[in-house]
């Protein structure tokens, strides 16, 4: 009865009504109750009352922990993020304010705990006999196979609690459709499943290779393996992204507006389509006992996009990237954040791009932008893709054509690990605790980051910056958000409650920095061949939904319009480009990557180049996608065209599997290394042939 309970507590205190999912919570919840029943019913009879309490304890806990978890971050706690609780309590007060919000949600969660103290001792323990055990057991058993038996009746659909329970992972589907305890069940099962599966290929790889066993069996693409340290960490003096350098601080200052030296010739025509030369039919030539056959198989088959009118047209420039924390188009006006507002509408304007949430936060929304891959669930995939080789991101790119990279970040520099996540993309990193001054804020300024960092590149071109910012970050008032207060002379005006002017005061932090920065170009006379990008890492889910109404004008839809968002593209001197194609962030990467000419393989990444003729897909977390022709909301399973079809299953059945294999083959990339396997695969077979 005590996981149905907090069960019912924790769905009907978040998301206010009942849904088809309950009733699989409940049936779960019966399995899983008697399981644990039976554990305790294991201990002596002196002892079962004390387990009893400590057990409610630490379940009570559990749902207290993901209910206030859920309400910060709009998604459940994956068991893999409770290794970074260290990090996460520099966020103490974010959490204290949110359990003060819902005391009366937690307070019932602790209701079964209240009553068992109260009553416990008059409870009377029966002594263990085999035909309460034995009846204990057989609705044990029942339960759980009736609970299989429902879920498979469910069919294939790809929100289904079938398709979830036994083929795809979704948090956010899975806590709606199975309950939370199940999914946490699942997330432990699938968390170690992983981690027996990882090693398992490993060796595998290894034997293949003729490795000895005592690295990791991953090689790079100049034949190095990926021997990890003492700590089980690669080595810092070798990020498997570059391979090179560790600094470029001795690299001489070029001459403002020098060409860049550019490989082979430049009269060479441009290629039809975004490709590299990988021969697939030699990767798959092992055949099915290869662990990485059936990864060949699919990327041989995907289509890669083409090249177009704008492949190029940035080649040689200088790019300053920026992954802006909580941005969202509530916090740009043309009389507030005149500068933002340029280039949002005097650049490429995208009309249609959204950024969606993902289940660890800001990491996950960085690591799509950078990376042009869907995160794993129930990972920290930006931090595990510090040890993988990653030829795409964009420091590794710019840094083989000779750019200084650079990339910047105004809070802990080992927040989310970026220590060993960036590095490895090719930059040279620097966060507050390892290079960074900025005056101790909560949060800190961008304004001042860029100050304080501009110096460090804009007299060596070419040159590509990264920047995370932090100063939209929640909470969003005027007394513990440092950015708010500070900006709140320029708001106060605005016909807004407190949390939105604070919200849009501690953004005009943003555009203050994004002024300075563009101020500096023009004083340096490279403003007109420096590219700026601009997206954010997620919506602002620290502002409350009636606030985000407030600034919209209207109400606004919760699986698709609320991630709508901006992504600025821009150069001084360029002519608009409208954009009304469907967009999200993982067409940033191959996006940019065709704009400035850069090699790379669009079969390899999950978004796509926007500006190419290659049809749209917008994906979501949930599995919702929308796309030219129609939308997909998982969460209520309707399907909306937009071409006057009132139904077409195959379509609809076509992209639900083009969206499963995206996030399947995303989630095999990081799980196996597989650019620093194919690419190594690659190398040897051309050294063989000369």
């Amino acid at each position: 009865m005590l996981i149905i309970y907090l069960e019912t507590v924790y769905r009907f205190w978040l998301f206010r009504e009942p849904s088809s999912g309950y009733f699989f919570s409940v049936i779960f919840a019966i399995s899983g109750g008697t399981a644990i029943y039976l554990a305790v019913r294991a201990f002596s009879a002196k002892l079962v009352k004390t387990v009893s309490i400590i057990v409610t304890i630490l379940v009570t806990v559990v749902y207290g922990v993901q209910l206030v978890y859920y309400i910060i971050f709009r998604t459940p706690l994956s068991l893999v993020s409770v290794g970074g609780a260290g990090d996460a309590m520099q966020f103490w007060d974010i959490a204290l304010e949110a359990i003060l919000k819902n005391i009366a949600g937690i307070l019932l969660l602790f209701v079964p705990l209240v009553f068992l103290a109260i009553f416990g001792k008059q409870m009377d323990v029966p002594e263990k006999g085999v035909r309460e055990l034995s009846m204990v057991l057989a609705l044990c058993v029942m339960s759980y196979s009736g609970s299989i038996a429902c879920v498979v009746a469910t069919g294939d659909d790809p929100s289904s609690q079938n398709t979830l329970y036994f083929d795809t992972f979704s948090l956010d589907l899975s806590v709606d459709r199975l309950g939370l305890f199940t999914t946490m069940r699942l997330d432990m099962e699938r968390m170690v499943s992983d981690a027996l599966q990882e090693s398992l290929l490993n060796r595998l790889y290894a034997k293949s290779r003729g490795d000895d066993g005592t690295g990791t069996g991953i090689t790079g693409p100049d034949g190095e393996t990926g021997d990890t340290g003492p700590s089980g960490e690669m080595p810092d003096e070798t990020p498997a992204g570059d391979r090179g350098p560790e600094s470029q601080e001795d690299l001489p200052a070029q001459e403002t507006g020098s060409p860049v030296e550019e490989p082979g010739d430049p009269d060479e025509p441009v290629k039809p389509y975004n490709v590299m030369d990988i021969d697939f039919e030699a990767l798959m030539a092992a055949g099915e006992s290869d662990p990485l056959y059936q990864m060949h198989k699919y990327f041989s088959s995907v289509e890669p996009t083409p090249t177009n009118e704008y492949t190029g047209i940035f080649k040689g420039c200088n790019l300053i990237m920026f992954t802006a924390e909580g941005f969202s188009p509530y916090a740009v006006s043309p009389e507030l954040t005149p500068t933002l507002y340029k280039m949002i509408n005097e650049g490429f304007v995208f009309r249609n791009f959204y950024t969606p949430v993902w289940w660890v936060s800001t990491s996950d929304g960085e690591y799509v932008a950078c990376t042009g891959l869907i995160p794993k669930g129930g990972v920290w995939s930006f931090s595990k893709s510090g040890s993988n080789y990653m030829p795409f991101a964009l420091g590794n790119q710019f840094r083989k054509l000779g750019y200084l990279t650079k990339a910047y970040h105004n809070h802990t520099y080992t927040y989310y690990n970026r220590h060993l996540s960036h590095p490895n993309m090719g930059y040279d990193y620097k966060g507050v605790g390892n290079g960074l001054e900025v005056k101790k804020t909560w949060p800190e300024s961008d304004l001042e980051m860029i100050e304080v960092t501009v110096d460090e590149y804009i007299d060596h071109q070419p040159f590509h910056a990264y920047y995370m910012t932090v100063s939209g970050h929640m909470n969003y008032n005027f007394y513990g958000n440092q950015m708010a207060a500070k900006n709140r002379k320029y708001v106060d005006h605005l016909p807004y409650s407190d949390a939105s002017k604070a919200y849009i005061a501690c953004n005009l932090e943003l555009e203050f920095a994004m002024k300075a920065l563009m101020d500096r170009l023009e004083e340096a006379g490279i403003a007109e061949n420096t590219v700026i990008v601009l997206s954010a890492d997620h919506y602002p889910y620290g502002l409350p939904k009636e606030n985000i109404d407030e600034l919209a004008g209207h109400e606004v839809e919760t699986n698709f319009e609320i991630y709508r968002n901006h992504l600025i593209i821009y150069k001084k001197g360029m002519d608009p480009v409208v954009v009304d194609k469907p967009c999200d962030s993982l067409d940033i990467i191959p996006t940019l990557s065709n704009l400035f000419g850069l090699e790379y393989d669009s079969r390899l990444l999950m978004g796509e180049d926007i500006l190419s003729s290659a049809p749209p897909l917008v994906i979501f977390s949930n599995r919702s996608w929308i796309t030219d022709r129609a939308m997909y909301d998982s969460t209520k399973r309707k399907v909306t065209f937009f071409d006057g079809t009132e139904k077409d299953d195959e379509y609809v059945k076509q992209i639900n599997k083009k969206v499963a294999d995206k996030f399947r083959y995303s989630a095999r990339i990081l799980e196996t290394d597989y650019y620093g396997r194919v690419f190594d695969v690659t190398k040897q077979q051309d050294a063989a042939e000369d």
